[in-house]
């Protein structure tokens, strides 16, 4: 049983590496001159091998790979640790959850009762929560999204961790409806709301 785990983890550990590779070739080509001038001795560039593959560790080669495609088709230049991680990380998420500016405005917008609207995926319901909704109303953007977001990609990390999130219980609907008021009632309590504001 032992040597099954440390064969899958050599295997898993051989294709991250011939990922790593691919996307550094794979950035040579789209980003020739920013490369060479980056990576000009191959002493320099396999020690920022080394530190890409310990830090980009957690994704699959899948992934690494995917997200270098996503940095060429939207970067014109040569990618950070950093972006990559970005990258890796929006590659990996749960094809339903949006990204971080897409569920701040999706959270703003939702009508009342909160836990009644369709979400397009827990994760942006329960970020909302924590960020406490009132907060999120309040405050200009330039406050109130990098709490959200903060608070939203921690909860995407737990859900690429595999975490899994409830869905929000719309509120129960009283077991039995009020019973409508009489018209002599409603002419009083109007008479009462009239009074109470002095029309």
């Amino acid at each position: 049983m032992t040597h099954d785990r440390n064969a899958a983890a050599q295997a898993r550990r051989t294709a991250l590496i011939d990922a790593i590779n691919q996307v550094f070739t794979l950035f040579r080509l789209n980003y020739h001159n920013q490369y060479l001038k980056a990576f000009g001795n191959a002493a320099e560039l396999n020690e920022v091998k080394r530190l890409w593959l310990e830090m980009l560790g957690q994704f699959d080669a899948r992934t690494l790979l995917s997200a270098a495609k996503m940095v060429i088709e939207t970067s014109e230049y040569l990618p950070t640790l950093r972006t990559m991680i970005h990258f890796c990380e929006k590659a990996s998420s749960d094809p339903g959850m949006p990204d971080a500016h897409s569920a701040y405005l999706e959270a703003c917008r939702a009508p009342s009762p909160k836990a009644a609207y369709a979400w397009s995926h827990p994760a942006v319901y329960h970020a909302g929560k924590r960020s406490d909704w009132y907060f999120l109303q309040i405050n200009p953007e330039a406050v109130a999204f990098p709490v959200f977001r903060d608070i939203y990609e921690d909860i995407c990390q737990s859900v690429r961790n595999g975490a899994q999130l409830e869905a929000p219980l719309p509120p129960a609907l009283p077991e039995k409806a009020a019973e409508p008021l009489d018209k002599a009632r409603n002419q009083e309590k109007l008479q009462a709301l009239r009074a109470s504001l002095k029309l």
